[in-house]
């Protein structure tokens, strides 16, 4: 019951926000909402000491499970669990929902409202991480979607609404063929069902060639388009641009990741044959994706959108590193590269969230002051603001791959296992590298270095909630990126089993 238990925390934290007087008790709604997100928090420590010391009943089985059933007669069951591969990204969900809604006290628009979508969103989040059964699965998919849009579309920029109908629109144009594709699994199983395990055990799409492919290709649209993958990411900069500091960072450090996660926790095990079928298709959208966004974002002058494109360079190295798993070529490839790659791209993951959030709080702490993101008005920052200018560049150092920081031990691990499977996708991929250093580099001496200019004379440096919302995430950059062995220690288990699982019935050897 320990993940009912943390699903539950932060509906109860809403359900108190929704009795509260949104006039007369502003401070207790803010409260409420740090105090559920906290404890949401805790407990998922809790539940990382509880993953730890339960044995394990198999390499890709998974550990403090629970399943009750719910609408027997049509195979829907209340089924969640963790593994190596959810852990991390629960924890990352926790973390950066606490962390937001304390960035988030300067909100005084409709806090009540703000607050309990906030707390919705992360019940969202955590029940796609969780969940085994897919209508739960699903459900919970679609949960996070109408919290995000509400806080894009009421506390967003002058062109909130826009953005906000863009970004719902394309998120359920993924997710109708996603339920076709779910549905489809259901109806190919024995006995009909929903549950996961089941379907990924059974293996029902083996050798059925067309309607394989469609089910697949109904998938990948869902999570690509959150991802987002190229072609699919036009919704993102505007997204981005237009969502409060806190929506921004939950849309770029979690949300995209619920279709990454997708990639690695559906379509691969769930689909090895048409995976290692269409690999070939992936690696070279992962490519583009790369490249291409790390042009668009050297060519903003809008700090938003600039991060907004680094996420789709950065997440195309996750894809690529989930080709590589099922590619056909690369004489080279075996087990052990393959799982070098997943493990790069699951930790990629985590470090994109953990660094990308980062960096959109700390978009967030210039803009409350100067009013613009604009990188071309700034000018010698760093002498008026020598702590904020310190933290962003430490940030942006870690995205950009610098060794010794998160970022670049993921990249590293997903370039290095996908160099046998795809040798030359992977050296050009590599530009991607190149090119982020150079716009971030770029970005950091326009905005801080050089002379400052008069108009920004008197902005004052962060202030401690401000700190408080980065320093914890600029930590976790350092530690990770010196020390990555504990967190890959916890998924390079059940990424293992997913490869093996993959190569050997998809006959890649």
């Amino acid at each position: 019951m320990i993940l009912s238990v943390l699903l539950a925390l932060p509906v109860v934290g809403l359900v108190i926000v929704l009795f509260l007087d949104k006039e007369r008790h502003v401070r207790q709604i803010q409260g409420v909402a740090i105090g559920a997100s906290l404890a949401a928090f805790v407990w998922s420590i809790f539940m990382c000491m509880a993953f730890a010391t339960e044995p394990s009943r198999g390499p890709m089985a998974m550990r403090l499970e629970y399943q009750a059933p719910w609408i027997p007669s049509l195979g829907i069951g209340y089924h969640v669990g963790v593994d190596g591969l959810s852990i991390p990204l629960i924890v990352l969900t926790t973390a950066l929902s606490l962390l937001s809604i304390v960035y988030s006290l300067r909100i005084t628009v409709r806090v009540k409202e703000y607050m309990a979508w906030f707390l919705l969103l992360e019940t969202g989040m955590l029940g796609v991480f969780v969940s085994l059964d897919f209508f739960l699965f699903f459900g919970f998919w679609e949960i996070g979607l109408v919290p995000m849009y509400f806080i894009i579309g009421v506390w967003g920029g002058p062109r909130r609404e826009y953005a906000a109908i863009k970004f719902f629109i394309y998120t359920l144009v993924g997710s109708l063929p996603m339920l076709l594709a779910i549905l489809a699994c259901y109806f190919s199983m024995p006995e009909p069902t929903f549950d996961m395990v089941k379907i990924m055990q059974a293996n029902p799409m083996a050798g059925a060639g067309v309607k394989a492919a469609l089910v697949f290709w109904a998938f990948f649209l869902g999570f690509a388009i959150k991802v987002p993958l190229w072609p699919f990411h036009t919704w993102l900069p505007d997204a981005h641009v237009e969502a409060p500091t806190a929506g921004s960072v939950i849309l770029a450090a979690i949300l995209l990741k619920l279709g990454t996660y997708g990639f690695v926790r559906v379509i691969l095990p769930m689909f090895p044959e048409a995976s290692a079928r269409f690999a070939d298709y992936m690696a070279i959208l992962a490519l583009i994706s790369i490249i291409y966004g790390a042009l668009c974002a050297m060519a903003q002058s809008d700090l938003k959108k600039l991060i907004a494109y680094s996420s789709v360079n950065h997440m195309g190295f996750v894809i690529l590193g989930v080709a590589a798993v099922a590619a056909r070529g690369g004489v080279m490839a075996s087990i052990t590269t393959r799982t070098t790659a997943l493990n790069g791209a699951t930790l990629q993951m985590v470090t994109h969230g953990i660094i990308t959030g980062a960096l959109f709080f700390l978009v967030g702490v210039i803009y409350d002051r100067a009013h613009t993101r604009n990188i071309n008005e700034f000018g010698g920052l760093a002498k008026q603001m020598p702590l904020y200018a310190g933290i962003m560049m430490f940030a942006c150092f870690a995205s950009l791959g610098l060794p010794g920081l998160a970022g670049f031990v993921s990249e590293f691990f997903v370039l290095t296992g996908s160099f046998s499977s795809y040798t030359l996708i992977t050296c050009l991929s590599a530009i991607g590298v190149i090119i982020t250093a150079a716009y971030f580099l770029w970005m950091i001496q326009r905005v801080f270095l050089g002379p400052l200019k008069e108009r920004w004379a008197d902005l004052p440096d962060m202030d401690w909630g401000e700190i408080v919302a980065t320093a914890p995430l600029c930590v976790a950059m350092l530690v990770i990126g010196v020390y990555p062995k504990p967190l890959i220690a916890v998924m390079n288990g059940p990424l293992t089993a997913i490869v093996d699982h993959v190569t050997r019935l998809a006959g890649l050897g």
